[in-house]
């Protein structure tokens, strides 16, 4: 399993998004959070700039949708670009439907889950996931602690993932940084979204590596990572 770090535009100057975009050389992907106001208490951005984004990088884009009705929006950021989209299940209408449209325009199809959310009743939904996100702040704002309360979260999805032998991505969202990245990667995970550890930097790039070699560190030293 390949640790991959993404940093969060969020936390980037929204004035420079195409430098901030290239700033961090070396992340696997580009982390866009989408907020409506209705969803979560905050608007971020859209379409048209995930568009523009998408002709500034050449880092993929994971679109990290945190809006009211995903099903009818959700496949219009696969065309703007995006690579990977993930919907919110607590959102979602019909999610097994809104996957296999995502997957079929060509994009990894992801779903997220609240922290108050459990995995346990959208087990069997899992394989039809590429990647499954665990919150490990209230969606809406960043800058925020990282919840601790999530590790047990983290731990038991990486269980049932492994249970039915699915090669699912699992990313953590929240609060991600130089302190807590190694516990995220010990319970499980191997996808980090960072904002402000990483725009927060005075080198955003050093410290998406740095990021990377912390996260490594611990899945090696893993029991999960170990049975693989």
């Amino acid at each position: 399993m390949a640790v991959q770090i993404n940093p969060s535009i969020l936390s980037a100057d929204f004035a420079r998004l195409a430098e901030e975009a290239q700033a961090v050389e070396g992340a696997d992907w580009l982390h866009v959070d989408v907020m409506d106001n209705h969803f979560v208490p905050n608007l971020t951005l859209g379409v048209p700039v995930v568009e523009s984004l998408a002709r500034a990088t050449d880092t993929p884009l994971d679109c990290h949708l945190m809006i009211a009705d995903p099903d009818r929006w959700a496949p219009q950021y696969v065309e703007a670009g995006a690579g990977s989209v993930t919907f919110h299940v607590e959102a979602a209408a019909a999610p097994v439907r809104l996957a296999r449209e995502i997957r079929a325009k060509g994009a990894r199809a992801s779903m997220a889950l609240k922290p108050a959310t459990p995995i346990e009743p959208y087990e069997d939904l899992l394989p039809e996931l590429d990647m499954l996100l665990i919150m490990t702040v209230e969606p809406g704002f960043g800058g925020q602690a990282f919840l601790d309360i999530m590790l047990p979260k983290i731990r038991r999805t990486r269980e049932l993932i492994s249970k039915h032998g699915l090669e699912l991505w699992l990313q953590v969202d929240g609060g991600v940084s130089a302190s807590t990245i190694e516990r995220c990667a010990e319970a499980g995970a191997d996808v980090f979204v960072a904002g402000s550890a990483v725009y927060g930097a005075a080198d955003p790039a050093h410290a998406v590596r740095a990021l990377r070699t912390q996260a490594q560190g611990a899945t090696a030293h893993a029991a999960w990572a170990c049975d693989h």
